[in-house]
């Protein structure tokens, strides 16, 4: 989606001033609502970037402007465009492909799911959303944006995705209320098979097709109102719905039998049934109803690797952080073995350090963005928790079990062992 509605200027690429103040005052909704979903969708990449100015464009222009354009660029400085990494591109293909079979499937009574698990920072509910929000466009516009369900005389709101957060300490009730909040349906003192019945409707009534319920790592099978949860979420499936649910290390959850990463299969697989300590056979209800996809980091152990995480840098080169030419323009300098070396290859750091560089180079006026001036942004621990390129980090373990305490051997000073032989009888 491109900014083609704003007016600009020739010269700069700015929206007009009044456009930018709007922009900067604006309110921006919570995503797990309608309104703020929709504020989301309709907004998402509206923020282009402002053309690059020299030094001696930038002076040129009247004092104003110049301050119009100092504040653009900041705004969009700090709001980098997502760009579709391999790792995001292959999670997009897997929800495209389960949208595209779900929504066509007739008479099916459960529709399979997809989890995206990841690391913090990965950017898994940015991928997620961006996807998803692009399926709504094209639902939207091939049913005139009109519910192809819709009872006549109704005005229930058409909403083909709905997007919620897993409650922290969650409930099956909790769970129901989160989803009927997304809609602003009532749930005050309904019983939990109300609360059910009410979500279901819900979801009839507004045309959902796709439900994101985000963080569910939340959820810990040690308990049994976790448990219930999840009992719930695959009784959802079965309300003609994709669900999508994204959140760290899902295969260390107990959500999916402690799943290990097969490193030549690049997949995740399952133990053993008998190897499980989950209760019963439900387990296979969820493992195989939902297809785990892991959101990696860039990597620098091959050709192809290397190279993606170049065209990373490459789309953020028309960042105007600085109005001359910079270090972050010479690709073959030393700036991509620095930038992977101080994130690791994690978006959401890269991502943070750029935009406070930015930032910084604009507010000391040295507006150049080299190592110097980034070695002064600190964005967390430089000693993270995976070494740049270590085979063993390709894919991080599940955490260790703690290990079994010894148990201590019975005191026996005071045993009695019979009457004790003289040895010098004899």
């Amino acid at each position: 989606m491109t900014d083609t509605t704003v007016p600009r200027d020739l010269l700069t690429g700015l929206p007009s001033r009044r456009t930018i103040a709007e922009l900067i005052l604006s309110d921006t909704p919570s995503r797990d609502t309608f309104a703020g979903w929709q504020h989301f969708r309709a907004t998402r990449g509206l923020l282009v970037p402002a053309q690059r100015l020299s030094v001696l464009q930038w002076r040129t222009l009247p004092p104003r402007r110049r301050d119009d354009y100092d504040t653009y660029r900041q705004m969009t400085n700090v709001n980098l465009p997502l760009q579709q990494t391999p790792m995001a591109q292959k999670v997009s293909r897997l929800i495209d492909r389960r949208l595209s079979a779900n929504t066509r499937k007739k008479g099916d009574p459960t529709l399979a799911g997809v989890m995206v698990s990841g690391w913090g920072q990965h950017g898994k509910t940015a991928t997620v959303c961006r996807g998803v929000a692009a399926f709504e466009d094209r639902w939207l516009q091939l049913h005139s944006s009109v519910n192809p369900a819709s009872v006549p005389g109704t005005v229930d709101l058409h909403s083909p995705v709905a997007y919620v957060q897993t409650p922290v300490t969650a409930t099956p009730k909790s769970t129901c209320v989160t989803i009927l909040n997304f809609f602003q349906a009532p749930s005050r003192g309904l019983t939990l098979p109300q609360l059910v019945r009410q979500v279901a409707e819900s979801l009839r009534d507004h045309g959902v097709e796709v439900l994101i319920i985000d963080d569910i790592n939340r959820l810990r099978m040690h308990r049994a109102d976790d448990q219930d949860v999840l009992d719930l979420i695959r009784a959802f499936m079965g309300l003609d719905v994709t669900l999508i649910l994204t959140g760290v290390n899902i295969p260390g959850t107990d959500l999916l039998r402690e799943a290990r990463w097969h490193s030549k299969q690049r997949s995740w697989v399952m133990p053993p049934l008998e190897s499980t300590r989950v209760h019963g056979l439900e387990v296979t209800q969820t493992e195989r109803r939902f297809e785990l996809v892991e959101l990696d980091r860039f990597r620098t152990t091959s050709p192809a690797g290397i190279q993606a995480f170049a065209n990373h840098l490459q789309g953020h080169r028309g960042t105007p952080a600085a109005a001359e030419r910079t270090h972050w323009d010479a690709p073959e300098g030393t700036m991509p073995e620095y930038l992977m070396r101080r994130t690791n290859g994690v978006v959401g750091l890269l991502g943070r350090l750029i935009e406070d560089g930015c930032l910084e180079a604009m507010a000391s006026g040295k507006e150049l963005l080299d190592e110097v001036l980034l070695d002064e942004i600190v964005i967390g621990r430089d000693d993270l928790t995976h070494p740049p390129d270590s085979e063993d980090s390709k894919v991080a373990a599940p955490p260790a079990k703690p290990a079994k305490r010894r148990s201590r051997g019975r005191n026996t000073v005071f045993d009695d062992h019979g009457p004790r032989r003289d040895r010098a009888a004899g």
